[in-house]
């Protein structure tokens, strides 16, 4: 797997991506409400897509949110449809090593994290933007077993195995405190709080 196949992979899908999304409001409130997304919260939301949680984050009132996502086609799109909101900022970058200029109270990784390739600077970079106390959440809204077979297609070549939620809550424990993993037939969910260092 490398960067190129999955930015020009996501590019080839961002047309399309809209009409074949599936989302669960129950699950997505669930991950909200454990990633503690607020009013008054700034918000960073990694691997945005189209935008599928901008309408969440604008319901629930953050103060800000900024959408960042690999494929410029995909930043496009969730520009044209979210662009008018003053508060939601998009950017066309590579979550693994850009310098966000924001301190974030949460980061959210949602139907995204078997696309990175490099998940120890993915939580390096993040935990520097993410403030005291703040949480990181990384979240799918179907079950590890269930996203294992969806990637065996054409998404095998720019994705890796989703890990057991333990042995991702054991990647992240050098930057953060895990205390929620959910793994069952419906929702995985990984959350945890930045560790004081």
């Amino acid at each position: 797997m490398n960067k190129k196949d999955v930015r020009e992979f996501f590019d080839s899908l961002a047309d399309s991506w809209d009409d074949n999304m599936i989302k669960s409001q129950w699950k997505i409130d669930k991950i909200f409400d454990i990633s503690e997304v607020t009013p008054g919260k700034k918000i960073l939301d990694v691997a945005c897509g189209t935008g599928v949680l901008i309408p969440d984050y604008i319901n629930r009132r953050v103060s800000k949110c900024v959408a960042v996502d690999i494929s410029e086609k995909m930043t496009e799109i969730a520009k044209s449809k979210f662009g008018k909101y003053k508060n939601i900022e998009f950017l066309c970058a590579d979550a693994e090593y850009e310098k966000f200029e924001d301190e974030f109270d949460c980061v959210i990784i949602y139907n995204a994290f078997p696309h990175f390739i490099n998940p120890v600077k993915l939580f390096e970079n993040l935990s520097e933007c993410l403030k005291q106390g703040g949480r990181i959440t990384i979240a799918h809204g179907m079950s590890r077993e269930a996203l294992i077979r969806h990637h065996s297609g054409s998404a095998e070549k720019v994705s890796t195995i989703l890990p057991e939620a333990d042995s991702l809550a054991e990647m992240m424990s050098t930057y953060f405190e895990i205390d929620t993993r959910i793994s069952d037939d419906e929702l995985y969910i990984v959350s945890g709080e930045k560790i004081d260092m």
